[in-house]
């Protein structure tokens, strides 16, 4: 199947590679900037009412949260357009998403647990927000394993594609877990229906680092998009002179 006509660049490795030589550095400074800012802002934050000191983890987690999220629906929507229209940018694309996707959701768990001990009494709990992100956490490591265990490229990317996809239908429950099940997680106090219940001095740096964040994601995975089209075609070099 053809990519639609305002997906063609996607099958354009070469325009890619063009626009993200200098794409990737300028959103990677951005970044910088920007994480700057936002740990600046944070560390001036007075001391949260109920929670103290530990109210600076959220700086952290909450955008890491965020992430591990957006990097899965990367990694699935990256997936679904190799699938479907068998090109090779879009498979490179949800390769090098992956390990991103999990790094953030690996920091999301751990700086949850730091969190979760002083304000519930425990490192871990079976929470229904909890246990789904684990859940998110072991489908890009199945991912990551499952391309790492076949052999023939095209048939990994296949096969690693379909299981993107059936972790897809965790997305939903990790965003409303906490509004279908009981849950010591609290609610969202920033995307909500009637605007943010997050003060101010609280909101601005939590902006900023997930601002932040993304932008590191997005420059980090520019790179690793990049790094994995050039190892494809020195792959593909090599093939062609063993063959001669």
């Amino acid at each position: 199947m053809r990519l639609p006509r305002q997906l063609e660049f996607l099958s354009l490795p070469d325009r890619f590679m063009a626009v993200s030589a200098w794409l990737a550095p300028t959103i990677g400074a951005l970044a910088v900037l920007l994480l700057e800012f936002g740990l600046w802002f944070g560390f001036k934050v007075p001391p949260d009412y109920q929670q103290g000191a530990t109210v600076l983890i959220m700086f952290i987690h909450v955008p890491a949260a965020w992430l591990s999220m957006f990097g899965y629906v990367c990694l699935a929507v990256s997936s679904f357009l190799s699938l479907v229209f068998r090109h090779a940018l879009a498979d490179a694309a949800a390769k090098a998403c992956a390990p991103l996707g999990a790094g953030f959701t690996a920091l999301a768990l751990a700086t949850g647990s730091l969190w979760g001990r002083p304000m519930w009494g425990a490192w871990w709990v079976w929470d229904a927000r909890l246990t789904s992100v684990l859940v998110l956490l072991l489908f890009y490591l199945g991912y990551i394993a499952l391309r790492a265990s076949i052999e023939d490229e095209n048939r990994a990317g296949r096969a690693a594609a379909i299981l993107a996809l059936v972790g897809a239908v965790n997305l939903p429950v990790v965003h409303w877990s906490v509004n279908w099940w009981n849950t010591l997680h609290q609610g969202s106090s920033v995307f909500r229906v009637g605007g943010p219940t997050l003060a101010a001095v609280y909101l601005i740096p939590l902006l900023l680092m997930a601002l932040g964040y993304t932008a590191a994601f997005g420059a980090l995975w520019l790179v690793r998009i990049r790094a994995e089209l050039w190892r494809r075609k020195a792959r593909t070099l090599s093939l062609q002179a063993a063959n001669r």
